[in-house]
């Protein structure tokens, strides 16, 4: 189904193609989206450049969050190219390396803001540069985890942090509601990324998460993309301020 053609959205995380974000720019792509997408850094380039001509997508541009001048060019060359924006996917998280391996209760000031302004602060300067490109309403997705409501051993300072970014999306579902912008938050089950295998004990999670969750098997990228191609369609209008698990019913084990 092209349930997307005639839409245009802004994917940001590719980091490489074990990405959920590339994932999902594939979906959205399969069913008939044009796409912008970022590259963090010119390191991480030469893994997405490539993956980006695949999908031969039509604005490709760096994108650190943290520098607020990258930012509005990104939105700037979307409003130059296409005018408005559709639908927008922020999947980016980061803390430091010492504060995500150790308590929450040791986690260092710089470490937790650091961690919070990348992975959930970023995601409302995103969304208040799309609202004036979405004229004609849009969808607002971010990528959360069950370790935000529950205590989940060696999830750690990300808990909190996704705790907050699943509180912006109810509070941005209110605010931008009335211009017809849904803003939800997405929450897959354990998936081995590139962003997952900085967490301790990666592998107990998923393992832990297959042994328990009612849909036995293993979790993959591409039980993320087209439930996110389906929340950037009109067929999810009136779905807005939630959480939307995509991990084989675990999260109703907790």
């Amino acid at each position: 189904m092209m349930q997307l053609a005639g839409k245009k959205g802004l994917v940001v995380g590719i980091a490489n193609d074990s990405s959920i974000a590339w994932a999902c720019a594939r979906a959205f792509r399969a069913s008939g989206a044009k796409l912008a997408a970022t590259w963090q850094t010119e390191r991480s380039r030469p893994y997405v450049e490539p993956l980006l001509q695949q999908l031969e997508v039509d604005i490709q541009m760096p994108l650190d969050v943290t520098d607020e001048a990258q930012m509005q060019a990104v939105f700037d060359a979307i409003r130059q190219r296409w005018g408005r924006l559709d639908f927008l996917l922020h999947s980016i998280a980061f803390a430091p390396r010492q504060d995500l391996h150790g308590r929450v209760i040791d986690s260092s000031r710089d470490g937790f803001l650091n961690a919070m302004d990348v992975s959930c602060h970023s995601f409302m300067r995103l969304a208040r540069l799309a609202e004036p490109l979405m004229t004609d309403g849009g969808s607002l997705m971010t990528m959360s985890y069950i370790g935000s409501a529950e205590a989940i051993p060696n999830y750690g300072l990300m808990g909190p942090v996704k705790a907050a970014l699943e509180s912006s999306v109810r509070y941005l579902a209110l605010e931008l509601g009335a211009a017809g912008i849904r803003v939800n938050a997405v929450s897959p089950g354990p998936i081995v990324t590139r962003a997952a295998s900085g967490l301790a004990d990666l592998d107990t999670m998923i393992t832990d998460s297959q042994r328990r969750m009612p849909m036995r098997g293993e979790l993959t990228i591409d039980d993320v993309g087209p439930f996110c191609a389906f929340l950037a369609s009109d067929g999810a209008r009136a779905i807005t301020g939630t959480t939307q698990y995509v991990d084989g019913g675990f999260h109703v084990l907790n």
